[in-house]
């Protein structure tokens, strides 16, 4: 994978606070992984940018390799990697995803 792929996630994920790789996009998810990511970060009021991995292979093999993590959604909060679809829901449901967002300083519209 081409170091310019990279220098664009890293350019990506650094211009938004909260960033999510979905297939589809937000109006219209092309998995129901990515579906349950966005419902999470709508319900919890958190304003994300989001990338259709499906419209992007060489964005798509590059998360891959950039994270070390095979799968979408991919959630990243300031930069950093939170999770697929299982931790992000595990995490919302304990209350630590609220947290999180609240220790990184992430606003919610709630």
């Amino acid at each position: 994978m081409s170091e310019a792929v990279f220098e664009r996630i890293r350019e990506q994920l650094a211009a938004d606070d909260v960033v999510l790789y979905m297939k589809g996009t937000p109006v219209f998810p092309m998995c129901g992984f990515s579906a349950r990511v966005v419902q999470i970060l709508s319900n919890a009021g958190i304003k994300f940018q989001s990338y259709n991995v499906l419209e992007d292979p060489e964005l798509r093999q590059g998360l891959k390799e950039f994270a070390n993590w095979p799968t979408f959604p991919q959630l990243y909060v300031k930069g950093e990697l939170v999770g697929g679809c299982d931790i992000v829901t595990e995490m919302a449901q304990s209350g630590e995803l609220e947290q999180l967002f609240a220790e990184k300083g992430v606003a919610t519209a709630a």
